[in-house]
């Protein structure tokens, strides 16, 4: 009688085990997308939040009083990685990655509550800097955890493909973004969107969470964490002084890759209506458009480089960026909305390919006992700089020379350091998980 019960189980515990790959990836993208969603909508509407919190006559003012305050959440990500990533390798990954979706989102609905400074006056932007710097502390441990989880959480020589979804997360929060400030500004006229319309995108955050919390409530932990023994007492000053070289090679991997991100997506917003004249809503249709094309691609390029190894991928996106750039901001400069179009496509191209590898890459520096601390706290550092001073310091670069190719130039000199650390970084394609 026991035959039957004892051939059967292990064709049950292989779709098993085959589900809980899928539901770890479905779970970590929802949740970097809630993540990249906040940083999406508040870019994408920089221009219309800032005369709400930072009124002035000189509308550059105001942008890069905006942009301060967006680079300031970066600068709570490295604390707010070191502290959930603690947790997460002293305690496990799923509460961890669960209480970072709640308290970004929350953050995020709260933005579109705040009074603004015709209300409150200077209240206004210190109340919308303590909102930023809180969902920045969360954000410190989301889209290193979802990398952490998947990379724990994959088959043997797939955690590539799985290990995509993480950034998959990323393109599609940042498209959501783009469509939603599109439907915004196409339904609403501009006395609307000043007076009330730039709030509905933030407030939307919220059923956005619910959906999250329950995709994690029912994963697992990860079973390289479950069986890798007894915790790091200590996993910051283990990752310090005993991984001091992946710290380092992942920062620089992390300062191109966001650097691309920011600059490619992010800014050009801000380079297409701002500065270049076009519409803000076809704008907006456009980058959701290119967000969601690109999504479709990572997992296609995260397994390609489970086949032919993760350096020789990342390579050719790093590369294509620094061919692709200037020529690409060109073209958008040509008074031709269709040719700017055409050309925001073609500088999209690299992002999936680099986006859906370095992830993996980066989880793959440290082994399980401090990964999620060693990974949120170099990946942070490098994202202050490649996403939190670049939007930032290429305005301000703008204004001070005349010049609309600055940008381009930081994405050529965040793409040679890159490579320069791409050049010293194993490739662990092959490897068996640690």
């Amino acid at each position: 009688m026991t035959t039957p019960v004892t051939a059967a189980s292990p064709p049950a515990t292989q779709a098993q085990n085959r589900l809980h790959p899928r539901r770890a990836a479905l779970a970590a993208a929802a949740g970097t997308a809630v993540e990249y969603y906040e940083f999406g909508v508040y870019g994408y509407l920089a221009v219309i939040i800032g005369p709400r919190f930072f009124p002035s006559h000189n509308p550059t003012a105001s942008l890069l009083s905006t942009l301060a305050v967006f680079g300031s959440a970066f600068l709570m990500r490295p604390l707010g990685g070191i502290v959930l990533g603690r947790l997460g390798d002293r305690i496990g990954r799923k509460p961890v990655l669960i209480t970072t979706v709640v308290g970004m989102g929350s953050a995020t609905a709260i933005v579109g509550l705040l009074p603004t400074a015709g209300s409150i006056g200077i209240l206004a932007p210190l109340a919308l800097l303590i909102v930023r710097l809180a969902q920045g502390f969360f954000a410190g441990g989301e889209v290193t955890g979802s990398a952490t989880y998947l990379s724990e959480s994959a088959p043997a020589g797939r955690r590539g493909f799985f290990g995509a979804f993480t950034p998959v997360g990323v393109a599609v929060g940042g498209g959501a973004a783009a469509l939603v400030a599109g439907l915004t500004t196409t339904l609403l006229t501009e006395e609307q969107l000043r007076d009330f319309g730039w709030r509905i995108p933030f407030v939307l955050a919220l059923p956005l969470i619910a959906v999250t919390l329950i995709a994690r409530r029912k994963l697992e932990d990860s079973h390289a964490f479950v069986e890798s023994g007894k915790p790091a007492k200590a996993p910051l000053r283990e990752a310090i002084t005993q991984h001091g070289g992946a710290l380092v090679r992942v920062i620089f991997l992390s300062i191109g890759s966001n650097t691309g991100y920011w600059v490619g997506l992010v800014f050009m917003n801000i380079y297409l209506t701002t500065y270049l004249g076009y519409s803000k809503s076809n704008t907006f249709w456009i980058m959701g458009a290119i967000n969601l094309f690109v999504a479709l691609l990572m997992p296609l390029f995260g397994a390609l480089s489970d086949r032919v190894g993760r350096k020789r991928v990342i390579a050719i996106g790093f590369l294509g960026y620094a061919i692709l750039v200037l020529p690409t901001m060109i073209a958008m400069d040509q008074g031709s909305f269709a040719l700017a179009v055409g050309a925001m496509v073609v500088l999209a191209l690299p992002m999936p390919i680099v986006q859906s590898v370095t992830y993996p890459t980066y989880a793959e520096q440290f082994p399980t006992r401090v990964r999620y601390t060693g990974l949120s706290l170099s990946f942070n550092i490098g994202t202050i700089v490649g996403g939190g001073l670049t939007p930032y310091l290429a305005t301000y670069l703008i204004d001070r020379t005349g010049s609309l190719l600055t940008p381009g130039f930081l994405l050529i000199v965040a793409v040679v350091l890159a490579l320069i650390a791409l050049a010293t970084i194993r490739d662990s394609a092959k490897e068996k998980a640690q």
